[in-house]
């Protein structure tokens, strides 16, 4: 017996990048987190991209989490009418759990060979007296500014239109990149749509649309 394959249609959820701040994530998965900074370098970063921090309890990297309440206490010191909280899509490659004081790899994970370090919520850390989750990504390229998830009323409207002025554009340090102009989803962090030619109706199609139904194989 022969079987054809003739498309599919996808089934989406409403938040694509699920995970409850307890769950550990997945390597080489992409999720929805947060990060909280001031207005002055909100512009900054929807425009140029994250820098590397150069401090902090888990070392070098961009410190992020998928607890807001945990952005909304950064930067120390911060006033609510100079706050920002980004929400950023955070592909965080090889995982590192730190899950208490003076770990081993603490401040060396990333020369072991991993991209994200997390620290789970309500771990005994002391350095995390909030007990919410936080992870640590090394290489700023793997975060992305994808929304304004909070900010002052007098910015609100001028951050968002500089967020959509720069995913308009063709891609910058940021990591956003062109749309691709068959399923209309964006190219990030770097890697590229790859279009195909359906079997039967030979229609361009992408692994990214969320459905094809083949015209010559469809009955």
């Amino acid at each position: 017996m022969s079987l054809w394959f003739t498309g599919w249609e996808a089934t989406k959820h409403r938040r694509r990048h699920g995970l409850r701040a307890s769950q550990r994530p997945t390597d080489r998965k992409v999720y929805t987190m947060y990060h909280g900074t001031s207005v002055t370098s909100a512009r900054s970063i929807i425009t140029g991209g994250f820098q590397q921090s150069t401090q902090g309890m888990l070392g070098p990297g961009v410190y992020v989490s998928r607890d807001m309440k945990k952005a909304m206490a950064y930067p120390r010191g911060c006033s609510s009418a100079q706050r920002v909280i980004l929400e950023v899509s955070v592909s965080v490659g090889r995982v590192k759990r730190i899950n208490r004081d003076n770990h081993e790899l603490q401040y060396t994970w990333h020369d072991k060979g991993y991209d994200t370090a997390w620290v789970p919520p309500n771990c005994g850390m002391m350095s995390v007296p909030s007990g919410y989750e936080e992870d640590c990504v090394y290489d700023p390229k793997n975060v992305e500014v994808v929304g304004i998830a909070q900010a002052p009323n007098a910015v609100e409207d001028e951050l968002t239109r500089l967020l959509a002025e720069n995913q308009r554009g063709s891609g910058g340090s940021g990591g956003t990149a062109a749309e691709c102009p068959v399923c209309k989803n964006r190219n990030t962090h770097g890697s590229q749509h790859i279009l195909e030619q359906c079997w039967g109706c030979r229609a361009t199609i992408c692994v990214f649309m969320d459905k094809h139904f083949c015209a010559v194989h469809r009955k």
